[in-house]
């Protein structure tokens, strides 16, 4: 289930701290072979409820901020419980320790909390959850199981300054910014896991920073890539295509490249995804379905109304439309020669700095950074 990410230390945890304790009588876990998430009752049928809750898939426990009814799927899923294997993975780069004190933002289903608990002892653990709802499900759930935790509903981009200072902070929420309040209430020399991305697109990848010993920052490499929920008050809102491309062809610029589909955008976590994702600022990309062998991907700015749209046709010569104050596509493709030309670099080498004034993204070292 683990897919080799878990710590033989955790074990004692993970076995006494089932999943299946946290999950609601109905749920939604993501059908691998399907595709799709699929409505799931304890009471209905417990022998499936339980093979999903005990296997490495995410599970949806609510729908459109709680406003969804009924057991058909709602349109955007906005609270989980990962897959355990993800949960592993974050927990390993926690590196958290018995008697360690620790910020958990994005309650969830609370288990994720509970194996902090059972890690760290009693009385430990702080987590934060944003919607009321999720946190009296997460508290209920919490005190029937008998973890001592400490669930507090508020927004958890602020952290939690009462529990303060934190040895560990871990967020189980996609950020697009890291907010200092994280850095302010971690001790000196304290880490802080998340999954952070950009808003080119929705996967994240682990962010692991460690607090310098003056507080004044926290800096760190990648570990992987990750797709979690959005902090809720990070969301991006809709694009609408509409309100970029307007009038007629003499308002783009038309050209080539000689890009490929498969070499440009590789699979759903290439690491040529995400370090085009650092290399162009305040841009939003769709991949579009595929048809009779062509794809366009669209590329919209966020503080303009600049627009790219590079169409791929299977063995043909990729055709590129752009208009606007930013040439994004001409940024994009410049994004990726530069991952090409600094030797294809995985999400590994890249990091990530927090200041109090700004974040900055880095190639191997600190010191060679530019803002994101």
């Amino acid at each position: 289930m683990s897919g080799g990410a878990l710590p033989s230390d955790w074990a004692p945890s993970f076995a006494a701290v089932p999943r299946s304790a946290f999950l609601p009588e109905l749920m939604w876990p993501f059908d691998m072979g399907a595709g799709t998430s699929v409505a799931v009752s304890r009471a209905d049928d417990p022998a499936t409820w339980y093979g999903y809750a005990d296997a490495d898939v995410p599970v949806v426990t609510q729908w459109d901020d709680g406003k969804h009814t009924g057991t058909e799927p709602g349109q955007v899923s906005t609270s989980s419980a990962s897959m355990p294997s993800v949960v592993f993975r974050m927990l390993r780069d926690l590196d958290v320790h018995p008697g360690n004190r620790v910020l958990e933002v994005g309650t969830g289903t609370g288990w994720n909390a509970a194996l902090l608990a059972h890690r760290t002892g009693a009385g430990n653990v702080v987590t934060v959850e944003v919607d009321g709802a999720v946190t009296e499900q997460a508290r209920a759930s919490l005190k029937r199981f008998g973890a001592a935790v400490r669930v507090i509903h508020g927004d958890g981009y602020e952290g939690y300054a009462e529990g303060a200072p934190y040895d560990r902070i871990i967020v189980t929420a996609g950020v697009r910014h890291i907010p200092f309040a994280w850095v302010e209430q971690a001790r000196p020399g304290g880490l802080i896991v998340a999954p952070w991305g950009t808003h080119y697109g929705n996967g994240d990848t682990v962010a692991r920073l460690a607090v310098a010993q003056d507080g004044g920052s926290a800096s760190g490499s990648f570990t992987g890539p990750v797709e979690f929920m959005k902090l809720r008050a990070q969301r991006l809102s809709p694009v609408v295509h509409s309100d970029y491309v307007t009038g007629g062809p003499e308002d783009r610029d038309a050209s080539s490249t000689d890009l490929t589909e498969d070499v440009f955008l590789g699979d759903r976590f290439s690491p040529q995804r995400f370090a085009v994702s650092l290399r162009v600022p305040h841009c939003h990309h769709v991949i579009a379905e595929k048809r009779d062998g062509a794809r366009p991907v669209w590329l919209y700015g966020l503080t303009d109304r600049s627009w790219a749209c590079v169409m791929f046709r299977d063995g043909d010569t990729a055709r590129v439309w752009q208009s606007g104050p930013r040439r994004l596509w001409d940024e994009a493709e410049a994004a990726y020669r530069w991952w090409e030309s600094e030797g294809k670099p995985g999400h590994e080498r890249f990091g990530l700095t927090v200041t109090a004034e700004a974040q900055a993204a880095w190639l191997d070292e600190p010191e060679a950074s530019w803002p994101v």
